[in-house]
């Protein structure tokens, strides 16, 4: 992100731009702004959008073949198009792409075995945006909040990032609302949070898992009601209940095998902001009741998939057998 800052900052643009990962936020954001850096006043006349998995690589190269209207630059975007994954004859055809168009491709998953990629990696500019750490996200935050001269302790946006979860669309969102819901108060408080803030499903798996964890039965039978009450399918609820005790059970492993954070978070695709409390939350079970819980969960699918148990008796089974003392 510092190199296309930079490119913005200097107007020295690359031919090639590639921004991918999981966080939707930061892409839009640098999309956006390479295009209004790129195009400045003129952004319909020199400007190509192409989107989804059926791009027509040949109308994309006569787009960059189109010399630019009373312009230095011609900007074409092509975004969720899945080249990167798919064998495609578009790196042969944009090789002779003439310096006056950029190419800019917004992606969620890519190859790097790709010949794209490498065409983009030669010749250009990758950036992958994932999500950010956690004394990143809490900039964030506090910079949305002081926008509109509103405040908030450490402790409360901590307590708040917990229950949006680190997506920054979805935090852009439930700041929005708790703006609105505080209007004529600077300082924000937990109470506040509470009224208006959507705690989102994997932050109830979350919770949920502690209240395993420390034995607390009725806590975790609340929560997962609560997700029932919103029409959350009870196997669905299942999975990230599982999903959750196998991503324990790889952070327990690899913290015993003396990885750090930064590594454990690359490993098993969790965002660094989250490793120190899946860590944290690990110490409550041993590797046998970790590993004993993905077993018991895999039974329960099977039995429910084959008619022998009623799905929401089964995940109450399972929370009951996990949590009891």
């Amino acid at each position: 992100m510092k190199v296309i800052k930079e490119h913005i900052k200097t107007g020295s643009f690359k031919q090639f731009y590639l921004l991918y990962g999981s966080e939707e936020y930061l892409k839009k954001l640098y999309r956006d702004k390479l295009k209004n850096a790129i195009l400045k006043e003129e952004n319909d006349i020199n400007y190509s959008y192409f989107e989804g998995k059926d791009v027509d690589p040949r109308k994309v190269t006569e787009a960059a073949q189109t010399l630019p209207f009373f312009s230095d630059k011609r900007l074409i975007v092509i975004e969720n198009s899945g080249l990167f994954k798919s064998q495609s004859e578009l790196s042969e055809l944009l090789a002779d792409t003439p310096e006056s168009s950029i190419v800019l491709f917004v992606e969620n998953e890519i190859d790097k075995r790709s010949k794209l990629f490498k065409l983009v990696r030669d010749r250009g500019t990758v950036s992958e945006m994932n999500g950010l750490d956690e004394q990143n996200l809490k900039l964030f935050v506090l910079s949305l909040l002081e926008q509109e001269g509103k405040k908030m302790t450490e402790a409360s946006i901590i307590y708040f990032l917990d229950k949006t979860g680190t997506d920054m669309l979805n935090i852009c969102n439930e700041v929005e609302k708790i703006i609105g819901y505080t209007f004529g108060r600077e300082l924000i408080l937990p109470a506040d949070i509470d009224a208006v803030v959507t705690t989102q499903i994997t932050g109830k798996i979350f919770l949920m898992i502690d209240a395993i964890g420390s034995k607390q039965p009725n806590k975790a039978l609340a929560l997962y009601y609560d997700l029932l009450s919103v029409r959350e399918k009870p196997m669905s609820i299942l999975f990230l209940i599982t999903r959750h005790f196998n991503i324990l059970l790889q952070a327990k492993d690899l913290q015993a095998l003396g990885f750090n954070a930064a590594s454990i978070s690359e490993k098993i695709s969790i965002p660094p902001f989250a490793v120190n409390k899946y860590l944290g939350q690990a110490k409550n079970f041993t590797v046998k009741k970790l590993k004993d819980a993905l077993e018991f969960g895999i039974d329960i699918e099977e039995q429910v998939k084959t008619g022998r148990l009623v799905e929401k008796i089964g995940v109450e089974l399972f929370i009951v057998t996990f949590s009891k003392k």
